[in-house]
């Protein structure tokens, strides 16, 4: 079977959003990185910048962390914290725009949402720390943390909203359909090889 939606997790500095853009391009496809976050901040009324930062990090580094923020508001959201009622939209929108047709979907943990579609090719792109930390530094700068607790902090935030809202380990291999060492292969055939298992 063709596999039309392709979504793409990814450890912190991998590539995976470029390796994402690159296979939209590629297949003539919608990409839905920033353009999803957008969708999920027109229909939730939160602003852009705070559900990039928190529809797929927790908000700590524990899975403790959501017992203690965000408390529901009786009455407010249908009663849910700031988190459920995000993850709400969030996979309301996600498989909204998977109805409208093929299409690259980056993080949010896309590939949960739509684990129920055969049409779709779930990816997980990891790379070696120091081909990250050297990614990092290159695209975001410099900061007063080291690039390799910048990785750890963002991909376990990752993990526990992983954790937290699939029930899942965010990143085992049997949650997705290929699990791509851009480090070892290179952006360029992670793409080839993503594009060659879609069939389209």
């Amino acid at each position: 079977m063709e596999k039309k939606i392709i979504t793409i997790s990814r450890e912190f500095g991998s590539g995976g959003r470029t390796i994402g853009r690159e296979v939209a391009n590629r297949l003539g496809v919608p990409f839905y990185d920033k353009e999803l976050v957008d969708q999920i901040a027109l229909e939730s009324g939160f602003a852009p910048k705070f559900v990039e930062e928190n529809g797929e990090h927790a908000p700590g580094k524990s899975i403790l962390s959501y017992a203690f923020a965000n408390q529901s508001i009786p009455g407010v959201m249908n009663g849910l914290s700031t988190a459920d009622f995000l993850w709400s939209i969030q996979c309301s929108v996600i498989l909204q725009l998977a109805d409208k047709g093929p299409c690259v979907i980056v993080g949010r943990n896309a590939d949960y949402i739509l684990k129920d579609r055969a049409d779709c090719l779930n990816v997980f792109i990891h790379a070696d720390d120091d081909f990250r930390a050297d990614r990092i530094v290159r695209l975001y700068g410099e900061s007063e943390k080291s690039p390799m607790s910048r990785l750890q902090e963002k991909d376990k935030r990752r993990q526990v909203n992983y954790q937290h809202y699939t029930g899942r380990t965010w990143g085992h291999v049997k949650n997705y359909d290929l699990s791509l060492s851009s480090s070892k292969l290179g952006i360029e055939n992670c793409v080839n090889i993503i594009v060659e298992c879609c069939g389209l």
